[in-house]
């Protein structure tokens, strides 16, 4: 059996002709390309507006420095709490400290491996000012539960969305229940830009605010520009700054590849959650070591891999069963950073953060394989053989 890959290449000969065809036009950096494929993701997610970045990390910190933009009214400052989850990628919790905020961060629900909303409202205080879901693995969070919450203290809702392309919550895509919703198209995502990222939001105002933020703070993309001009005639209005931005921009190959790829998600989305569904059902007789993770009933997980959890009273350990996968060439890797608390990057949250039993579960005994357009019915027959075997073998010990 070929080596079963964390992912595979997502882009064909569209891609690649649209690209050459910026490059030979000269026209590289961030232009019509990048627009229209903005537009054709916020229709996709009938969101308001989205705003391609250079990256998921950088789509992140864009939508927490846009918090902090008085164009829009300052909602975070220097000090305040954002709650996130303990389980997910190090860079949904580093651009809240680069913003000077301070991650709080809680437990997973066991089932979804998402937020755990218990977890979450006993984390509120009078300090807290957001709340960040991650749709870990694109299985979507409790959105109606984090909306309500959110609502009820007045804390804006964050989501990072950047593993759940196509995801919904009573089928409404993810990215669209928040203030800000953030996308990445990295070479493992579902799609791909290459590297990439979107901000997104059902508010056009959020997008305005954050786009001096993506480009350096000038006036050149804003609404507004033509009356921010007037305000301040003494200033050439080509370099006209607003804000204190960064340049984050992503190059119009990259939106040249992303105008092809949107027309790809579904398709490929549909793969995933066909093989996944059929890993759930054969691999359900060893709900005893094996611990899965589901998706809601009104919920749309996406599956940007599949993992496994050992179970704690197991006979075997995840290094043994990981070992016996990489020996019979799939891949694998631990749920994200799994428990951040435990990074040392981050082993100073871990006093603020509360118990973490499902996060250090996830962290010590998890892991995920690929699951991608490219694979199909050999695939998981491979995979299933190889976990059959394994517990076979170890089912006596």
């Amino acid at each position: 059996m070929e080596t079963i890959s964390l992912n595979a290449p997502s882009y064909g000969a569209p891609e690649v002709l649209e690209a050459l065809e910026s490059m030979l036009s000269t026209w590289v950096t961030m232009g019509e390309k990048v627009a229209q494929f903005e537009d054709g993701f916020a229709e996709y997610l009938d969101a308001a507006g989205a705003m391609m970045v250079n990256s998921g990390s950088s789509a992140n910190l864009v939508a927490l420095r846009a918090l902090q933009s008085d164009r829009h009214g300052i909602e975070l400052a220097p000090g305040d709490e954002v709650i996130v989850p303990a389980c997910t990628w190090s860079t949904s919790v580093a651009p809240i400290i680069d913003v000077g905020a301070t991650p709080v961060l809680v437990d997973s629900d066991p089932d979804t491996f998402a937020l755990d909303i218990d977890a979450v409202s006993e984390a509120i205080t009078d300090d807290t000012a957001a709340i960040m879901a991650v749709h870990l693995l694109g299985n979507p969070a409790r959105m109606d539960a984090l909306t309500d919450l959110c609502a009820d203290h007045n804390l804006v809702l964050l989501e990072d969305c950047c593993e759940a392309h196509g995801a919904a919550f009573d089928g409404q895509r993810v990215g669209t229940f928040g203030e800000y919703g953030t996308y990445s198209f990295f070479f493992s995502h579902h799609i791909s830009t290459m590297e990439g990222g979107m901000v997104v939001s059902n508010d056009h105002e959020r997008i305005e605010a954050a786009k001096p933020i993506r480009a350096h703070g000038w006036v050149r993309e804003l609404d507004d520009r033509e009356e921010l001009a007037d305000d301040h005639p003494d200033i050439d209005e080509r370099f006209l700054f607003v804000d204190s931005g960064m340049n984050v921009r992503p190059t119009d190959v990259q939106g040249a590849f992303g105008i092809h790829q949107l027309e790809r998600l579904e398709p490929f989305i549909e793969i995933r959650r066909d093989n996944a569904e059929r890993l759930s059902t054969e691999l359900a007789a060893y709900d005893d070591v094996l611990e899965f993770q589901h998706e809601q009933p009104n919920g749309r997980h996406t599956w940007y891999g599949y993992p496994l959890v050992v179970a704690a009273d197991a006979p075997f350990s995840r290094a043994e069963l990981t070992a016996h996968f990489e020996a019979n060439n799939i891949e694998t890797r631990p749920i994200m950073g799994g428990n951040l608390a435990e990074q040392p990057a981050f082993e100073h949250l871990r006093e603020r953060a509360g118990p973490l039993p499902v996060a250090a579960g996830l962290h010590e005994r998890g892991f995920f394989f690929g699951n991608h357009h490219r694979m199909g019915d050999e695939h998981i027959d491979h995979i299933v053989d190889v976990v059959d075997e394994f517990v076979a073998e170890h089912a006596s010990r």
